[in-house]
């Protein structure tokens, strides 16, 4: 007793009681905070990675990245917001059928407006900022991911699932394009970041159910990606109706009312965007014009270049955490499986499930122990070659020819003896951006290919002219006044319209490189012929 009480006096001097530290990592998860990482290096590692991302990606990929996006900014945006009013450019048949909605676009329109405001609005400024936003947006969604995984794993884990998320080369190539499929992935992996997985201290229904309705309203066919993980989230909720009525209702209303809103003010009629989507590419099969594959095109050939190298890694991760993130596997095998049904396919529609497979990866790579480095050397070469040869190399050319044209807006300000420049491509639709690359009021054309509506013996522009383009020619230019000044056309057409180019005094201006791999009506190289 009197040890005990000359330990209690105050004011004794008694040596400091030292508490081991407990090294359970169920101790260390609680001490540890995503704020004690570094969220300011993380976030300017993000934004400057995917700066350098942007520039680095030069080359095109599929033309909605321009026709539904850059081209309607550049067109309609800036001809006063309204379809009718507007006095150049081209709207793709998706615009006049009212299956695109005008969300996205608005996303990135006061940028345009602000550029023109201070007269400001050079070309290149139009084509590279709507990507700049599009870039930071991305590295916000690649912050929010990492954070993400150091709430569900341990530090080790989460930074090797983030080194394998930042190294996919798919990525890379896509988050920072203009398309809907990249702008639906970037909200995608933002609302998984509020999602109630398993572990996760950072849920939010209010949140993940906005971003995902958002998502929706920008590509509807996001509903395919999120359906197993709103069951699952309804399942493991336990006021149901609660969830219902308080957050499921009021966020999907809300959405649907305000994006109805915005398109029928824009398109100046009841416009059901969604609804129009749908019935056009599922239920009358208009997508089908566009190319189809067979059922297991995504199992075995899509799914693999979308992963790419990662592929090993995803399979031994699924082993490895199948049952702790069954939820986001199950979404993978969904959103393939939904797509396999559907005739039309392509790489990035199944683009916003990977940073949903990035988890399993970066699991099976910290789970090597001493051979995780070496692997991810490999990995990170294995992905470097294709990023680097797809964002600069191949199918630039469609690019470039754009910059060979830009000087054209000169001809046409300026009165000269020359005649005023006209511009016809001679190529696949669609295969170059329009007036978004030029933002001058030059003449331009194309092959124009909208799809089968329900015309009978319909046959677009552009088959009539590759099954006979001198007779096309003979048609289309029945006098020599009429001839554009300037023909755009792949190398392989070259040689069959030769009679023409030559009984036309045309000559070719410049030939640019566009793709090693030569295909069909697209040819390697892209020919700039001008009439003298």
């Amino acid at each position: 007793m009197e040890n005990l009480r000359s330990r209690l006096k105050f004011g004794s001097k008694v040596e400091d009681v030292k508490l081991r530290r407990r090294k359970s990592q169920l101790y260390s998860r609680q001490e540890e905070s995503p704020l004690n990482i570094g969220v300011l290096s993380v976030t300017v590692f993000c934004a400057v990675f995917r700066l350098i991302n942007c520039l680095l990606v030069q080359t095109s990929f599929v033309p909605d990245e321009y026709w539904q996006s850059l081209e309607l900014y550049a067109i309609v945006i800036l001809s006063c917001y309204n379809l009718n009013t507007v006095t150049y450019g081209y709207l793709t048949w998706e615009w006049k059928a009212g299956i695109r909605g005008f969300s996205y676009p608005l996303l990135f329109a006061f940028l345009y407006k602000i550029l023109q405001f201070i007269s400001y609005d050079s070309v290149q400024l139009l084509i590279w900022l709507p990507r700049i936003l599009q870039s930071l947006l991305a590295s916000f969604a690649d912050v929010k991911f990492f954070f993400l995984l150091q709430t569900l794993e341990n530090q080790d884990v989460a930074r090797w699932t983030f080194f394998c998320h930042m190294c996919s080369w798919f990525t890379w190539f896509c988050c920072t394009r203009t398309l809907t499929n990249s702008m639906e992935a970037t909200i995608t992996t933002l609302a998984l970041s509020y999602f109630p997985l398993p572990g996760s201290k950072t849920h939010s229904s209010k949140k993940y159910l906005a971003l995902v309705a958002l998502a929706v309203i920008i590509r509807p066919t996001a509903v395919i990606v999120w359906f197993p993980l709103l069951l699952y989230h309804f399942w493991q909720e336990d006021n149901k109706l609660r969830l219902i009525t308080h957050h499921y209702i009021p966020t999907g209303t809300l959405a649907v009312v305000t994006s109805t809103a915005i398109d029928c003010f824009f398109y100046e009629k009841w416009t059901p965007v969604q609804f129009n989507f749908l019935k056009f590419n599922i239920l009358h099969g208009v997508a089908d014009f566009y190319g189809s594959h067979p059922w297991h095109w995504y199992l075995t050939q899509g799914f693999a270049v979308v992963i790419g190298p990662h592929l090993p890694l995803f399979l031994h991760g699924c082993m490895l955490a199948f049952k702790r993130y069954k939820i986001l596997l199950a979404a993978v095998v969904w959103t393939i499986a939904v797509y396999s049904v559907l005739p039309h396919k392509e790489f990035r529609f199944i683009y916003p499930v990977l940073p949903f497979c990035m988890v399993f990866c970066g699991i099976s790579l910290a789970h090597l122990k001493s051979w995780r480095r070496p692997a991810a050397a490999v990995l990170l070469s294995a992905n470097l070659i294709p990023a680097l040869y797809t964002g600069l190399i191949h199918q630039r050319g469609t690019l470039d020819v754009m910059n060979h044209l830009q000087p054209l807006c000169d001809v046409g300000n300026v009165s000269t003896t020359r005649p005023q420049p006209d511009v016809f491509f001679l190529m696949p639709c669609h295969s170059t951006p329009f007036y978004s690359h030029i933002h001058c009021p030059i003449k331009m054309r194309f092959l124009e290919c909208p799809p089968d509506l329900g015309e009978e013996a319909y046959v677009d522009e552009a088959e009539r002219f590759y099954e006979e383009p001198l007779l096309w020619f003979r048609t289309s230019f029945p006098y020599k006044s009429s001839l554009p000044t300037h023909l755009i056309m792949f190398d392989v057409l070259e040689k069959e319209i030769s009679v023409f180019l030559e009984g036309n005094n045309f000559v070719r201006a410049a030939k640019i490189f566009h793709t090693h791999f030569p295909e069909g009506r697209v040819g390697g190289s892209i020919f700039i012929y001008e009439r003298h």
